[in-house]
């Protein structure tokens, strides 16, 4: 199905979204239920990105869905979302840049060079001994 028929097949799916959201914006307790409702779930999300910037999780996304939540009814969270795309723009164009991409894969190769001479180091002291179960470390003695 291509776009174009798509958008026959379903003529009032967008028409019906904003007739119902001018309906609820008519009514002043209504219009304000529906923005407390956006606002408890958009800054739930965005709280729960937040925490998932330094716990296992994907932070950076719940962050950036937790805006656009709010986005749709605050105006500062479009600013919100606007600068933190724009500030995703420029980070990926830096990764982009070849002098800083080669840098990086320098560094990570040395990394990844140091953490196998380590790993070797390891196995040829204690064998597959996990380091919580050696009784004498031999660098102790």
């Amino acid at each position: 199905m291509t776009i174009n028929q798509e958008k026959e097949a379903r003529p009032g799916a967008r028409g019906r979204r904003h007739r119902f959201r001018e309906r609820i914006r008519s009514n002043p307790l209504l219009n304000t239920a529906w923005r407390a409702g956006v606002f408890t779930i958009g800054t739930a999300v965005l709280i729960g990105g937040l925490i998932m910037m330094v716990t296992p999780g994907p932070g950076l996304v719940g962050t950036v869905v937790g805006l656009a939540i709010l986005a749709t009814e605050f105006a500062w969270a479009q600013r919100a979302l606007h600068r933190a795309k724009a500030a995703a723009d420029r980070a990926k164009e830096q990764a982009f840049d070849p002098r800083r991409r080669r840098r990086n894969l320098i560094l990570g190769a040395a990394t990844a060079l140091l953490v196998a001479a380590g790993l070797v180091a390891y196995l040829s002291l204690y064998g597959l001994t996990a380091p919580w179960a050696i009784d004498e470390p031999a660098f102790w003695t």
